[in-house]
């Protein structure tokens, strides 16, 4: 099953402000550990959305969104399932971390409403689910700084799934490229609606918290231009003035740079949670004696020396993952390698690098795990948070569909 990571990224549109965002970017990798994927790289926006004037009472009649803080707010998330790994903390995580001192709003929630879509095991979500906000907090996330929460402690993003649900044509569902991919390798019998239904909760997700830029890759561009056709439908059904809706229509952003961690195993796929084999990946929580096995085991190539070279994709991950514990630079890194023998000397420098690196995380995990009440205070202030963002859209998309909505007046 896919990991489901998203990052949303946009300045708050003021009111009565168009809902279709101008387009600074059409393509940004992303895979399923991170959506910016280098460390520190910068999210780039070149252009701001137009506005109409209009008053509150024609805002409240179409749905148009509120007033919203002008400052760049950002959200991201991960599914809880099984343990996260070195490419979800440098992928992702450590860019979030980075980022905290931009004066965004951030908020980062454990996405796990998008984690039983295929069969799981009720008691481990559970420990999956606070394992990976505590992993969050224990990386970096500073509670005082970032907003840290569980997707199911929001209940706008299924209520907002299932009103998006209601405008979206199945034929647009058959459509996606992932669902095909994934029903194929499940038996007919497992496959459930969910997994099929999946686009509409992300388009849910994203379009929850009015983003106008969202990052994308191939591998996820169709679900952005579905959460882009379900605003622009449901817009063009409910929202009496075409000027002012409910929900923008999100482009793409484009991040300055990107990077990949890749499997240990094979250097051309992507280090994956869900891959058969441990061997593979680097899990954040590894004792030290199972990191130098899998380093001792990771695939290599039989060429003389260890160096960056486009022909040699193990090299180059396991270079990067080095690169990235060290702090040192791509130069320095490749300035060193110069003077290494082979892999037996690579090897153990780089287990001993990826050992001192998670120490400490590994340690504040712990401390974390510990203390119970403080993660159940974080994912509290955390939700409430989310909740008054989501809901004022919630009820917005409610109102332009014609639902009372508790505090409004009656209406005969």
């Amino acid at each position: 099953m896919w990991q489901f990571t998203f990052s949303i990224a946009f300045t708050a549109p003021m009111r009565g402000s168009l809902m279709r965002a101008p387009l600074i970017g059409s393509h940004v990798r992303i895979s399923e550990h991170a959506v910016a994927l280098s460390c520190g790289s910068k999210l780039s926006m070149s252009a701001s959305p137009q506005t109409v004037s209009s008053d509150a009472t024609a805002d409240v009649a179409s749905g148009a969104a509120e007033t919203t803080p002008s400052k760049r707010r950002v959200l991201s998330g991960m599914q809880p399932t099984g343990v996260l790994h070195l490419g979800n903390y440098l992928g992702a995580m450590k860019q979030w971390i980075a980022n905290q001192d931009d004066g965004n709003e951030n908020f980062y929630c454990a996405v796990d409403l998008h984690a039983i879509t295929a069969p799981h095991e009720p008691k481990e979500l559970t420990k999956a689910t606070y394992r990976t906000i505590a992993l969050y907090l224990a990386a970096g996330l500073d509670p005082t700084k970032s907003k840290v929460f569980v997707q199911s402690h929001v209940s706008a993003h299924s209520e907002l799934a299932w009103l998006l649900n209601c405008v979206t044509p199945m034929g647009w569902l058959e459509r996606m490229i992932q669902y095909k991919e994934k029903s194929q390798k499940q038996d007919s019998e497992r496959v459930s609606v969910g997994l099929f239904d999946y686009p509409v909760l992300m388009a849910a997700d994203i379009l929850l918290y009015q983003a106008t830029h969202v990052p994308v890759g191939e591998d996820q561009r169709q679900h952005l231009e579905l959460a882009r056709d379900i605003a622009r439908r449901f817009n063009d059904m409910y929202c009496k003035n075409k000027k002012r809706g409910v929900f923008i229509e999100p482009e793409a952003l484009i991040l300055k740079s990107n990077a990949r961690v890749m499997s240990l195993q094979d250097g051309t796929a992507k280090m994956s949670k869900s891959a058969e084999n441990d061997l593979s990946r680097i899990n954040m929580l590894d004792t030290p004696d199972e990191i130098r096995r899998k380093i001792k085991k990771c695939k290599t190539d039989s060429l003389k020396g260890v160096g960056y070279d486009p022909e040699r994709p193990e090299a180059n991950n396991l270079l990067g993952i080095y690169e990235a514990m060290t702090g040192m630079t791509k130069e320095q890194v490749a300035a060193e390698a110069a003077t290494w023998t082979g892999w037996g000397t690579f090897k153990p420098l780089l287990a001993d690098a990826i050992i001192s690196h998670l120490e400490p995380i590994q340690q504040r995990y712990k401390e974390i795990t510990e203390d119970k009440e403080y993660v159940t205070s974080v994912l509290a202030e955390g939700a409430e948070a989310a909740n008054t963002i989501a809901t004022r859209t919630l009820d917005n998309t409610k109102r332009s569909m014609g639902f009372a909505v508790p505090g409004d007046k009656p209406k005969f």
